[in-house]
């Protein structure tokens, strides 16, 4: 069952000013990411995406690109659908 809603706006504020990356590709993803799934994401799926952003530039971009695959850490069924909703914008 999906958690509800995120709408704690300065949550929300604070994850977007911490997905910009140091790299380009990265911050393209990410901007298209929350231009289409900001005001849908739920507790869980910003928890996901928080533990995604913990990767270093060089592994996000390698699991965004579809180079890499989940490690064990990260093998949840909510980081792997934020991965999967990042994959395709």
């Amino acid at each position: 069952m999906l958690s509800t809603y995120q709408s704690d706006p300065i949550r929300r504020a604070r994850l977007r000013w911490r997905a910009r990356r140091g790299l380009l590709e990265n911050d393209l993803i990410l901007e298209r990411f929350f231009n289409r799934y900001e005001y849908a994401l739920s507790d869980v799926d910003v928890e996901a995406l928080t533990q995604l952003l913990e990767l270093s530039d060089n592994e996000l971009m390698d699991l965004l690109l579809s180079r890499s695959e989940l490690s064990a850490q990260f093998l949840l069924p909510e980081v792997a659908r934020v991965l999967s909703w990042l994959r395709t914008v």
